[in-house]
């Protein structure tokens, strides 16, 4: 699919994921009074080498969508063949920095035959996300008229949250895992008058716990609230009252729920983009998680037109199908 739209730019974690699998039990490995000094190895028969971070997997989803979005993040020397792995799917990568000395993020995990898992996250050169200016990246490239900023190192995402509002570039705050990381200063600066809000349910509460503020006063200070519910679709909050609630797209068969909501949010961003109202962009988006959930891996759906307006069909009724179709036509 090829299209316009608004220009994004999506600050945030680029990183793989190394996953294993164990085909016994971790527990038979562990000798009683002797936990205090472990040292074990597991002989896995199953390596799956995965693409991910959270800025990557939505970029991928709106190059998928027909835009071509900027990704701003780290990598190590070894992001080569990632890098032209999004290229190929839309994705302008001219802003990522490459370190001199780390290799890109990594998540290790084994998986044992009772889905216990022993599993190591290394930062790597996610740590020199700090170093980039966005002020800088924007001044060099196309407008811009949205910046997401998603879970990074947290020092990066609060100066790209601070550049953005001075460029008063719109801010799309999407702290998610690093939200346990945040103190309350912090906490408030990253959503504080941004344009969208993403959370999922559980961060939501925490949200609420680390800024300190009501949720009367945090949707005073933002402008949309989006909150994803998982099989239970996406809720819609803004300060004026409005309260929107959107049912997911049933899928055939959940492959892996990994990366849904990174999806939901490539879908919504794009309709943002391109000017549609919040009930057909959150509709969207729920199309697209579909697609993710029914993929094993984060960047392995593919979209196509008529495969997106036939989940559409499915979960919001022919009469929606019919109504985006032409959006889609114009658009993608």
């Amino acid at each position: 699919m090829a299209g316009t739209g608004t220009r994004i730019a999506v600050t945030g974690s680029i990183a793989t994921d190394h996953l294993m699998t164990f085909p016994g039990r971790f527990t038979d490995s562990l000798i009683t009074g002797r936990l205090h000094q472990i040292s074990l190895s597991f002989l896995t028969d199953g390596l799956d080498v995965r693409r991910g971070g959270v800025a990557a997997n939505i970029c991928f989803g709106l190059g998928q969508l027909g835009l071509r979005p900027l990704l701003v993040g780290a990598a190590g020397a070894d992001f080569a063949e990632y890098r032209a792995w999004l290229e190929a799917h839309g994705v302008d990568t001219g802003a990522v920095r490459i370190s001199a000395s780390l290799h890109t993020a990594r998540f290790v995990c084994t998986t044992d035959r009772d889905q216990n898992q022993i599993a190591t996250f290394y930062a790597g050169a996610m740590a020199e996300a700090r170093e980039i200016d966005l002020c800088e990246v924007l001044a060099g490239t196309a407008e811009t008229d949205l910046v997401l900023v998603g879970a990074d190192d947290p020092a990066a995402m609060l100066r790209h949250t601070s550049a953005a509002h001075r460029l008063g570039v719109r801010v799309a705050a999407d702290p998610s895992q690093q939200l346990p990381r945040l103190d309350r200063a912090e906490a408030r600066a990253l959503v504080d008058a941004s344009h969208v809000l993403f959370t999922n349910e559980y961060e939501a509460a925490l949200l609420l716990e680390r800024t300190g503020w009501t949720e009367r006063q945090l949707l005073d200070r933002v402008g949309t609230w989006v909150v994803t519910r998982g099989a239970e679709g996406v809720l819609v909050r803004r300060a004026d009252g409005t309260r929107l609630t959107v049912r997911a797209v049933p899928v055939a068969r959940v492959q892996d729920p990994t990366g849904a909501g990174d999806a939901f949010r490539a879908g919504f961003l794009a309709g943002l983009a391109w000017h549609w109202p919040y009930r057909r962009a959150s509709q969207l988006g729920c199309a697209v998680a579909a697609a993710a959930v029914e993929s094993a891996g984060t960047q392995t759906y593919q979209l196509l037109m008529s495969d997106v307006l036939d989940r559409l069909d499915r979960g919001y009724g022919s009469a929606v199908a019919r109504t985006v179709g032409p959006l889609l036509t114009e658009t993608v």
